[in-house]
Parts: C-alpha cells; sequence; structure tokens
C-alpha cells in the first residue's frame, strides 16, 4: 500500500548502491493484486491462473542473496557461490539421488533460445565428476546435439562405439582416472541408448486435444512455454530427476530484466508463461506426480521498489533496478506445506524484515535429505517451518 500512497515521493530509506543508481523515487506498481485460496494469496493480475494453484505453493517472501549482478547472482542461485566451478543444483541432487531412466540423462537443461548470463557453467558439474553435468535440450528439430548418427546401419554405428571405447579405456589405463573421460564415456553410451527413447519423448501427438489446450499450445502466445512445460511433464514420468526450464526468448525484449517499459514487458512475459506454470502444477497433480515432484519458481533477484529513469514524468518508460535484499520465490509439490506464506519484506518490498531465507537457505532446504556431504557452505539452514 504505502507503494502506491507515495508513488514519486523520495523512498524514506537508507538504500545500497544499486546496478545503475538512477533514482530514489517509488514507483507503485501498475499492476492490480488480488487474494487468492484459502491462504489468501496476493497475487498479481499478471498471474491470473498460477493464482489458482497458491494452496499447492509456499509462496517465500523474503528471500535474500549476495549479488546484483546477472552472471554472478546467476552462478549462486544456481550453486551457491557467486564464482564458476561449482556444482549447480542439478548436479547436487542427480550425484545424490541418481537418476531413474537408464536411457535419458539425468539432469535436463530445456532452454529457449537463450543462455541466461553466466552460459553452460550454470549447469555445469563443478567438482563432482562431470557425467553430473546438465544435458541441453534446445528448441528445432533436433534438439540434442550429436544424437542422430550419421551411420545409416546400426552396426556400423555400434563398431565405431566400441573402437572409441577402447581408445577412450587405453588413455585411462595410461594416465589413471580421469573425469571428463569417463564422462565422455558415458555420454557416448546414453546417447546410444536416447537414439530410441528422445523420439518417444518429444512425440506429443498422443496427449490429449484436453491436454494441449491445458498447456496453451493452440496459443502462439503460450505456446513455446508450454511445449517445455508439457516436456518436463513427460520427462519427470520418465524417470528425469532433474529438469530445469528457461523462460521463453522474445527478440527485442528482456527476459523479466526490464530496466524500463515494466508494464509492456511484463505484461509480455508473464502472458507467455502463466497458463503453461499454471497446466504442469495441475497435470502433475492430476498425474500423481506433485507429491513427489519438487517445483521450484524464481529468479536470480528481486528488483527495486524505486523507478529506474531520471525523469519521473514518463511513467511509460519506467523500469526497476535489480534487488539481491528482498525478492520472492516460490515452491510447490513435494514435501512442502502447501498454502503457506513465509516471510516477509518492509512496507516498500526493498528489504527482507521477516524470516529472512537466504539462498543458502533455500538449496540446504531443497537438498535437506539424501546427501553424505554438506555443498551448501556452512551458513545454510534448513527451514523446517515450510515443509510437511
Amino acid at each position: 500500500p504505502r507503494l502506491t500512497k507515495e508513488s514519486g515521493q523520495k523512498i524514506p530509506l537508507q538504500t545500497p548502491t544499486t546496478v545503475f543508481n538512477i533514482t530514489d523515487k517509488i514507483f507503485a506498481s501498475p499492476f492490480r493484486f488480488q487474494k487468492y485460496g484459502e491462504c489468501g494469496a496476493e497475487v498479481s493480475e499478471l498471474f491470473p491462473q498460477v493464482a489458482t494453484c497458491v494452496d499447492d505453493m509456499v509462496i517465500i517472501r523474503s528471500m535474500v542473496a549476495d549479488h546484483s549482478e546477472h552472471t554472478a547472482a546467476n552462478y549462486f542461485m544456481h550453486s551457491g557461490s557467486g564464482f564458476q566451478g561449482r556444482p549447480s543444483m542439478g548436479a547436487w541432487v542427480t550425484y545424490g539421488l541418481g537418476s531413474e531412466s537408464r536411457n535419458l540423462p539425468g539432469f535436463i537443461v530445456l532452454e529457449s533460445g537463450l543462455i541466461p548470463p553466466g552460459g553452460l557453467d550454470l549447469f555445469g558439474s563443478g567438482f563432482l565428476p562431470a557425467t553430473f553435468q546438465g544435458t541441453l535440450f534446445r528448441k528445432g528439430a533436433q534438439p540434442i546435439a550429436d544424437v542422430k548418427p550419421r551411420e545409416e546401419r546400426v552396426e556400423l554405428q555400434e563398431g565405431k562405439l566400441k573402437l572409441l571405447r577402447r581408445l577412450n579405456q587405453g588413455v585411462l589405463d595410461r594416465f589413471g582416472e580421469v573425469s571428463e573421460i569417463e564422462a565422455t564415456i558415458s555420454n557416448y553410451e546414453l546417447a546410444f541408448r536416447m537414439q530410441a527413447e528422445v523420439p518417444d519423448l518429444l512425440q506429443i501427438e498422443g496427449e490429449s486435444e484436453v491436454t494441449r489446450k491445458l498447456y496453451g499450445l493452440d496459443d502462439p502466445d503460450t505456446r513455446e512455454f508450454g511445449l517445455q512445460c508439457l516436456l518436463a511433464r513427460r520427462m519427470v514420468e520418465r524417470g528425469v530427476r532433474f529438469v530445469e526450464l528457461l523462460p521463453p526468448f522474445r527478440q527485442g525484449l528482456d527476459r523479466w530484466d526490464q530496466h524500463g517499459s515494466l508494464e509492456k514487458g511484463h505484461r509480455i512475459n508473464a502472458r507467455a508463461v502463466d497458463q503453461p506454470i499454471a497446466a504442469l502444477l495441475k497435470d502433475l497433480k492430476s498425474h500423481g506426480l506433485l507429491n513427489q515432484t519438487l517445483v521450484v519458481w524464481g529468479g536470480e533477484f528481486g528488483r527495486t521498489p524505486t523507478a529506474q529513469i531520471p525523469d519521473y514524468g514518463d511513467l511509460s518508460g519506467v523500469g526497476r533496478d535489480h534487488n539481491p535484499y528482498g525478492f520472492t520465490m516460490w515452491l510447490a509439490g513435494g514435501g512442502v506445506k502447501g498454502g503457506t506464506i513465509f516471510g516477509a519484506t518492509d512496507e516498500y518490498g526493498y528489504f527482507a524484515v521477516e524470516n529472512k531465507v537466504h539462498v543458502h537457505d533455500l538449496h540446504a532446504t531443497i537438498l535437506h535429505s539424501g546427501r553424505d556431504m554438506r555443498l551448501t557452505d556452512v551458513q545454510g539452514n534448513v527451514i523446517h517451518e515450510i515443509l510437511a
């Protein structure tokens, strides 16, 4: 409420330097909010479909991170470190729990045209064996590179793979264990098995018309991310342990990074993902998978409650700067207490002030069981209040 009441005024807080450090004037949200579900969670008009799922969610409104620049913040959210070289969450999970699928990777990343700042290292295995790094599924007719064989006869391909195995094994015998070589051998063998599994995975024609409409595949605005979400459900069904989805890329439009033209950009971005996200949650639930699948949604930081333009008169160009000091993420499904609203920021939405949840705490909570070593540094604590 104070954002609306005091919009255009100087924010009465001692604020840190932001990435661009342009203005300290309060910028009211251009979107309406209303309460949904039995839990009474307030949700923006941008997400009318996601709002119908709030009773299955834990909404954390007091997230805190350590970095305000995209690359370091992305590394931090993925691995708990602002630098390259640490295992990503997907690598942690597959290392600790393995994969339930012999013919698909345990950790898959569904990208949609643009890798976030930080690049492929965001999905790396760090000091864990290289076989636990993420496998990228790209847009287009051939989502996985180098899986489709050039050989027309299977026996020719098998012969080449046997030769490669002997050559790689010779290197291992000479130099000892080399994680990258062992991963290469494993990846060749997995790629051979994936030739039969991946086409079936991608064949969505067998899905009902009701399911296709649920995900918005009949709408050009939602089709791209809807397909990603549907594939994520199909991967979970087939035993893939960890699936990461990246938001759809629109040429000429920042993905949620609205330093300017926030209202226009957010409406376009939200339109593309709202229905597919809700569809994924509802579809997982109808298949009996939501209670054993943890869905985590968020970004590497939040945005400031202050405007990012020097001239506050032109509201059409207003944006917001990066804010790691207080932002929101939500979790749904396996192991969490649905319908929970946890933590709070100050009255302007700048700083987390109640039940702060550091990124290390988020990681510790996600990974709190099934680990035989600590990968979240010593700061992370499990948030027992949000667990069922």
